[in-house]
């Protein structure tokens, strides 16, 4: 399923515009989204579950999503 503006919102909920505008311009999908967004707040409980390291567009929005997570 492509990526919209909703989809983004629904996943991450309220956020800035323009992490929503780089999050699209990814490409991704909205099951890449879910999957970033998991990576995001439970890598460790992933990593213990034998899960590979992200590759590719999951990758590519877990140092999104980690970046703006370290905004002010």
């Amino acid at each position: 399923m492509d990526l919209s503006s909703e989809n983004v919102i629904a996943v991450l909920g309220p956020v800035d515009e323009t992490l929503v505008a780089d999050i699209l311009a990814t490409g991704a999908s909205v099951r890449d989204l879910a999957e970033a967004w998991a990576w995001v707040n439970a890598d460790e409980a992933l990593m213990n579950e034998g899960r590979k390291l992200p590759t590719g567009k999951v990758a590519e929005l877990v140092d999104l999503l980690e970046i703006d997570d370290e905004s002010p």
